[in-house]
């Protein structure tokens, strides 16, 4: 990935989920003609417990109703979430094909480069996929790369935009589903599960006068994104008992810097420290920003962004690593 797409793409994903999915139009899911000995179930992204025997029919995030026969023996991921997701329920070889910003785990470097923004078509057809696994922040982008490879015959299975952690549970149980990995799907949703209510148990020690006024930059000046409720950012500072001074608003934004300054914030957490150097001295240098409590008391830190935007089952991760740094007496071990 080159240095300006490196510099680009966290505001590329704000945007992406800022836009949402597109609607789409419905597939004719193909069915066998007979399969009175077969169970055929029907299951949405509700995550609802279902008989994985194939034939499987799903419907995705944008209705489209998608007939599997059989487990996909290939895969292509067009998001790197999705990627991590195939890679954590053990799907590391049925992977042919990942986004350009797939960046974890270190296999997946490994593999066929099939597009970010825009889908390259044709390389994915010559891998021969089973299933294109889409997603619903980036479908209105490539709307039409997903319609010719429907028309082709290829399965594309678009996963829901989630925004919560209820929401991430839900797509790894339906990703794990179509592709014969319930079991490992549900383990890695319980463990998330266990691992998130150790930190809630930790966070609910701080006492009320001690919890801290947060804000979270995901994206460095000038385009100074953060993100309220009906994101991650927001659940995630909730389950360390941490306040978001922008969690009145809802979903990605972007902000000025007097609107910042206004807010004072006690803590500042900058998520672009991967691909932009030194981000708190960047921050503590800002002309105007010398009254913010955090900036006077230097308690401005970084956390990559891939722990705290991205739908996988890295999010409790990222949760962990926001407490250290807000609250470091009480999750630093």
């Amino acid at each position: 990935m080159n240095r300006i797409w490196k510099k680009l793409l966290p505001l590329f994903l704000v945007i992406g989920l800022l836009a949402g999915c597109a609607s789409g139009g419905n597939e004719e899911a193909s069915s066998t003609s007979d399969n009175s000995h077969e169970k055929k179930e029907e299951q949405t992204n509700s995550g609802e417990e279902t008989d994985t025997s194939y034939p499987l029919t799903v419907t995705d995030a944008l209705d489209h109703e998608v007939t599997f026969k059989e487990e996909p023996e290939k895969i292509i991921s067009t998001i790197p979430s999705n990627g991590e997701i195939l890679f954590t329920l053990g799907l590391a070889e049925e992977v042919v094909g990942v986004s350009d910003f797939a960046n974890y785990p270190d296999e997946v470097t490994e593999k066929e480069k099939i597009g970010g923004q825009d889908l390259n078509v044709e390389k994915i057809l010559s891998l021969k996929p089973d299933l294109v696994l889409a997603h619903a922040s980036g479908a209105h982008n490539s709307e039409q790369a997903l319609k010719q490879l429907r028309n082709t015959g290829v399965k594309v299975f678009v996963v829901q935009d989630a925004t919560s952690f209820d929401a991430v549970y839900e797509s790894i149980q339906t990703i794990g589903s179509i592709t014969g990995t319930s079991d490992k799907a549900e383990e890695i949703v319980t463990g998330m599960k266990e691992d998130l209510e150790v930190i809630k148990e930790k966070a609910s020690g701080i006492a009320e006068e001690d919890k801290k006024n947060v804000f979270i930059e995901v994206a460095p000046a000038p385009e100074i994104y953060s993100g309220g409720k009906g994101t991650f950012l927001n659940e995630m500072l909730q389950a360390i008992n941490a306040d978001n001074v922008v969690g009145d608003q809802e979903g990605w934004f972007k902000m000025n810097n007097e609107a910042i300054v206004e807010l004072q914030p006690e803590v500042i957490i900058t998520t672009y420290g991967y691909y932009t150097e030194n981000p708190k001295e960047k921050v503590l240098s800002r002309d105007g920003w010398g009254s913010v409590p955090a900036v006077e008391k230097e308690q401005v830190y970084d956390v990559h962004s891939d722990l705290v935007t991205r739908p996988g089952p890295r999010l409790v991760k990222g949760v962990r690593e926001l407490g250290e740094a807000i609250y470091p007496e009480v999750f630093s071990e």
